[in-house]
């Protein structure tokens, strides 16, 4: 088992391997990330209604009178 002092030592390495991205490059995937968010929530709206007027013709509920 490493001791303590090298185990520190080996995470201090290898976190100074880490490659941190720019701020443009995380401003850039934020907002796909929020693209991809409202393009989804639309896309499921659209399913959620037009899945809900189905059910209710297929049950009758679309009937007016």
């Amino acid at each position: 088992m490493t001791n303590p002092f090298a185990f520190i030592q080996q995470v201090r390495a290898e976190a100074a391997k880490v490659v941190w991205p720019t701020r443009r490059e995380t401003l850039i995937t934020t907002g796909l990330v929020l693209l991809l968010v409202v393009f989804s929530s639309l896309f499921f709206t659209v399913v959620d209604e037009v899945l809900r007027v189905a059910v209710g013709l297929a049950l009758g509920f679309g009937r007016s009178g």
